[in-house]
């Protein structure tokens, strides 16, 4: 920013001289000579609120970068539909009114088709992915005739039974925290963080209608690092419905 002074900023006073009054000489040269000009200098106090203020107008008027813009999501209604029922409820049913679960899914996140044996083996339900990172990725499996939550380090073991990749990470660990929490509800809610060198893992499990929930979202080490922001967005938005 330019600051300009005022042609007035600075003004001089000149003593006049009179014709008929001359001034003897001075035979003193080591006197010091002083000079009648008067600095007037601008109020720093005025000066330093301008600047401030333009700071705050230039601040306010930029433009966002789009990797700074804050992220949208979507909701996604689960049904966790038994493999008999593969498919859903009809092809004209309404899942929202229907859902067991929501959570958010990322803007621009693709879903994978979860096939009818893996609804059967392990008992997935949906997933999600990022197409630029495809293994950042967030999914629910269920188990049904389950009426309350088994302790917490039994519920992870169990859980890693039917998932290979979930054994591999626990087994490569270098820390693995479990704690309980309550929504608003009462609903009791195991949370899970896992941490390796590879890989992180946040997992929140529940029981309700008689079934358990298990939501995964996984990340690559590097990748969590970047992403933890969204990643645990996206964990935290899981709860069951109905």
């Amino acid at each position: 920013m330019a600051i300009s002074f005022s042609p007035f900023a600075l003004t001089t006073t000149t003593t006049t001289p009179t014709a008929t009054a001359t001034a003897p000489p001075v035979n003193n040269p080591h006197l010091p000579i002083r000079s009648t000009t008067k600095l007037q200098l601008p109020n720093l106090t005025t000066t330093a609120i301008s600047l401030a203020a333009a700071t705050i107008i230039a601040t306010s008027t930029t433009t966002v970068p789009p990797s700074l813009a804050a992220e949208s999501y979507a909701t996604y209604y689960g049904t966790a539909a038994s493999a008999a029922n593969y498919g859903g409820y009809g092809g004209n049913s309404d899942k929202k009114a229907s859902a067991e679960y929501i959570y958010d899914i990322p803007e621009g996140w693709k879903e994978r088709l979860v096939s009818k044996v893996e609804k059967g083996t392990n008992g997935t339900d949906s997933e999600f992915y990022n197409p630029r990172k495809k293994t950042e990725k967030e999914y629910l499996t269920f188990l049904g005739g389950l009426r309350q939550l088994a302790p917490k380090e039994a519920v992870l073991n169990n859980l890693a039974l039917s998932d290979v990749n979930l054994q591999d990470l626990i087994a490569g660990a270098d820390s693995v925290t479990s704690e309980e929490t309550k929504d608003e509800k009462g609903q009791v809610y195991y949370v899970y963080e896992i941490d390796s060198a590879s890989a992180h893992s946040l997992i929140s499990v529940t029981c309700a209608k008689n079934k358990l929930y298990a939501h995964f979202v996984m990340a690559p080490a590097a990748e969590w690092k970047k992403d933890q922001e969204t990643l645990k967005h996206i964990h935290e938005s899981f709860k069951t419905v109905g």
